[in-house]
């Protein structure tokens, strides 16, 4: 089992940057796929991106492609988020969740733990 804390989230300006991480407890992180999810007011949870148990493959939307980055340190539990050139539109709830696989997922009911989750509010 892990537990998930993401921090990192606040207030922007379009255009602006910020990083996420999220600190994840236990002695099996580095056996997790994770991922990043998003939900904006009113619409559903949405796919961000991932990366393997490794870091050695990664998969974003279409949405944040070119954008956002994401990576991690298995010595350090952490996983970040990191979102470039922001628009009000990336606005949401920003989530991470990891899963007990090998592959990349790209489907909210395809994690089994999840964090509390950080706000991201980008201004126009």
């Amino acid at each position: 089992q892990v537990q998930l804390v993401e921090s990192g989230g606040g207030l922007v300006q379009a255009g602006g940057s910020l990083s996420l991480s999220c600190a994840a407890s236990g002695r099996t992180f580095r056996t997790y796929t994770m991922g990043w999810f998003r939900q904006a007011p009113g619409k559903a949870r949405e796919f961000v991106g991932a990366i393997t148990r490794t870091g050695g493959n990664t998969a974003y939307a279409d949405s944040v492609q070119g954008r956002f980055t994401i990576s991690r340190d298995n010595a350090k539990n952490t996983v970040w988020l990191q979102m470039n050139s922001l628009k009000p539109e990336d606005t949401a709830v920003y989530y991470c969740a990891a899963t007990d696989t090998i592959f990349l997922r790209r489907t909210p009911a395809e994690y089994d733990y999840w964090g509390q989750g950080t706000q991201v509010t980008v201004s126009s």
